[in-house]
């Protein structure tokens, strides 16, 4: 049975809380159930808020452990967690402001959440990292906390500028969906770098030395020039060609599948199998031949009087029922299959005409809604009309979706990338490195969008997962995913770059740059990834498949680029370049020494 709810999207979920029980049943004679494409997204939305308790529970028990570990101190683990509180209030806050003037996605609020609780404890790590050192080089409580500002501080400033000109960019779509999350994530880097550049060090300073209380256990201090990230990077910059290649081809590798990539539409099959929408979907699929709530609306409207109009109407619905795949249509003349009448119109058919127009509406089987939908569409668009018509309905909705989406792409990707350069550019001084940064992120960022593919287009790692592919992916999840990303692999550039850019203005030598700021940005960036990557990772445990793709696209950006992008393509690129990698024109080095984002 088909039955329409009134209203917009939003109504018509909340109706559908009160409605959708009462129309629910089991017992020993018949089983109802209630489905359709607003039921559907009402139960994303009340899975994603039971994923959101979840995951973010999980996080942050996972967080503490690994902060102690970093930190070995049970005072510095549990503060960042406890700023973060205050960027995810603030972001929220920033949310419900923001909802008063215009629609937010309800999805919003789950990236909200999870960038807050992420960069927080990223940016509260760098800070109090920063803070501890100064404390052991014997500066006064005071005398550190400005220091950290200055320099921490600094870098935590142009890491929340970089991220937020990528998620600045999806304000560029004309969807409120996208929208929403460029809300959601400028409100959590503005609450994130106020809070650690306000409320830490506020703290901080009231803590003092007193950060280090309840020390775990001790470490031995490495000796400089010997740790970890000093080896790795003097091995590879001692062998700068084998490594890069190596390196760029892996992940021109990992990219491949991405050249199959196949964009379409998003249906039930995001629930878990034991939602009821779910399950009502899944038998319409099974066994029937075709659903009408998937139906195409052709529309008319200026065919004035348009029972004048009958043998118009009814040579075009015949021909729009020629069409493969197309299972029936129906008009103001009746309902039509395969080139012929089926049923003479009845009181009902009456909905099909107003004073001004008419409009036919063109149900497809289900085999060819599930193989070629937008192909259908196409079809439908291509048949010759004795009016003027427009198509629409949820088909035709995500086909222009799409198109307007994939139209919108390079001019975004453009954007982020001259923005992008510009800020790196004012704070190296350098034309090269905001250069290899671009470079390098679309490297990374190809060989992510291979993985998804692989997993969850092609259907590979499904049964781990729990998910049921669909052979495509929804576009806006690589558009969202490519955003975040971008802006995060820009946040370790700027920690790693700013660390190397002082030991290179300090000493001019460009391979003990390189290899000192890997030295002491290294750990944090890994820690801070790790970090991260719990917060992603908690994502694939939701049942709504939107969430497991953009936790496992996030979780292999952020461990590629913290690994082989920072710890082998980096070092070996800036070998090669050399002194190089400082390279800009006479004008635009006293342009950047006036205007850049320097001490």
């Amino acid at each position: 049975m088909v039955a329409r709810v009134s209203g917009s999207a939003t109504e018509a979920c909340a109706r559908l809380g009160v409605l959708s029980p009462q129309f629910t049943r089991e017992d020993a004679n018949i089983t109802v159930a209630v489905g359709g494409r607003e039921e559907v997204l009402r139960q994303i939305g009340v899975e994603s808020q039971h994923d959101l308790v979840r995951t973010e529970g999980v996080s942050l028990v996972i967080m503490l452990v690994l902060l102690l570990f970093v930190f070995r101190s049970v005072v510095a683990a549990v503060l960042p967690l406890v700023i973060s509180m205050f960027a995810i209030f603030g972001s929220l806050l920033t949310l419900r402001i923001i909802a008063s003037f215009t629609e937010v996605s309800s999805f919003a609020l789950n990236l909200a959440t999870m960038l807050g609780l992420g960069l927080s404890v990223d940016y509260s790590l760098f800070i109090v990292s920063r803070f501890r050192e100064e404390l052991r080089s014997g500066k006064e409580v005071h005398d550190a906390v400005v220091r950290t500002v200055e320099a921490a501080g600094r870098t935590v400033i142009f890491s929340g500028l970089t991220f937020a000109i990528s998620l600045s960019a999806l304000l560029l779509f004309p969807y409120f969906y996208l929208r929403s999350f460029a809300y959601a994530g400028i409100g959590v880097i503005v609450a994130g770098v106020l809070s650690a550049l306000l409320t830490l060090p506020a703290v901080l300073t009231i803590l003092g030395r007193r950060i280090d209380r309840g020390t775990v256990w001790r470490a031995g201090r490495s000796v400089a020039g010997e740790g970890f990230w000093h080896r790795i990077a003097m091995f590879v910059m001692r062998r700068p060609v084998p490594v890069g290649i190596a390196g760029v081809a892996l992940l021109v590798i990992l990219g491949l599948p991405f050249l199959n990539l196949n964009f379409g539409i998003a249906d039930d099959r995001i629930l878990p199998l034991e939602a009821s929408s779910r399950q009502v979907q899944e038998q319409i699929r099974q066994n029937f031949a075709a659903e009408e709530t998937d139906a195409m609306h052709v529309v008319a409207t200026d065919v004035v009087a348009p029972a004048t109009h009958s043998a118009e109407i009814e040579r075009y619905a015949i021909a729009l029922s020629r069409i493969p795949g197309i299972a029936q249509v129906d008009a103001l003349t009746g309902s039509y299959a395969n080139g012929e009448r089926t049923a003479a119109p009845i009181d009902w058919s009456a909905r099909f005409a107003s004073e001004r127009g008419t409009w036919l509406s063109v149900v497809s089987s289900e085999d060819r809604l599930n193989r070629d939908p937008f192909g259908l569409v196409r079809d439908v668009r291509a048949t010759h009309a004795p009016f003027a018509v427009e198509v629409g309905g949820p088909l035709a909705e995500a086909l222009d979706f799409r198109s307007a989406l994939l139209a919108f792409v390079p001019v975004v990707v453009g954007v982020i990338a001259v923005v992008t350069f510009i800020v790196i550019f004012l704070m190296t001084g350098s034309l090269v490195m905001p250069l290899k940064a671009i470079i390098l992120n679309f490297l990374s960022l190809s060989a992510t969008f291979g993985a998804l593919v692989w997993i969850f287009q092609e259907g590979n790692l499904s049964t781990i997962l729990n998910f049921t592919p669909s052979g495509t992916l929804e576009i806006s999840m690589p558009v969202l995913i490519f955003c975040v990303a971008f802006g995060l692999s820009m946040d370790y550039e700027v920690f790693i770059m700013t660390r190397i850019k002082e030991e290179y203005d300090r000493t001019g030598d460009n391979v003990h740059s390189v290899a000192t700021g890997l030295e002491q940005s290294g750990p944090l960036v890994t820690a801070a990834a790790v970090l991260l990557a719990v917060v992603f990772v908690a994502l694939t445990t939701s049942g709504v498949v939107f969430f497991k793709i953009l936790g496992i696209g996030l979780t292999l950006a952020v461990l590629l680029d913290a690994s082989l992008i920072r710890a082998l393509l980096v070092p070996a690129f800036m070998r090669l370049m050399g002194n190089a990698n400082w390279w800009a024109p006479a004008a635009l080095q006293r342009l950047q020494r006036r205007f850049g984002l320097n001490d």
